[in-house]
């Protein structure tokens, strides 16, 4: 049996949607999806920042319309990082981060 690509499976779900239901069960957590936008010849950095089950994006315009997807033209996920709510300059809020887009899809990886 053939496995299917990565890339292939995350075209069947909309990714940030469903880290954006885990992010609303989970109010102390702030997610930080890193990666690029691909434009014809070139590619931009992409920081979005998914907390209390929304999403901000800190370089792109992006959809509020939750009826829509977040991001409408192609990208690519690199990184996840995660973070301790609310973040204090004083304390150490980074928990973990990781290069597959299925590890932030278990909601136990958010603890």
């Amino acid at each position: 049996m053939e496995e299917t690509p990565a890339f292939q499976k995350m075209a069947k779900i909309d990714l940030i949607n469903s880290l954006e239901k885990i992010s609303a069960e989970i109010p102390n957590r702030i997610l930080k999806l890193e990666g690029l936008i691909l434009k014809e010849n070139q590619k931009e950095q992409l920081e979005i920042i998914i907390f209390r089950g929304y999403s901000s994006s800190t370089t792109h315009p992006i959809e509020i319309d939750s009826e829509k997807k977040v991001i409408s033209i192609n990208y690519i996920i690199t990184n996840f990082k995660l973070y301790k709510a609310p973040l204090k300059a004083t304390e150490e809020n980074f928990i973990r981060e990781n290069q597959n887009s299925f590890f932030f899809l278990n909601q136990k990886n958010w603890i």
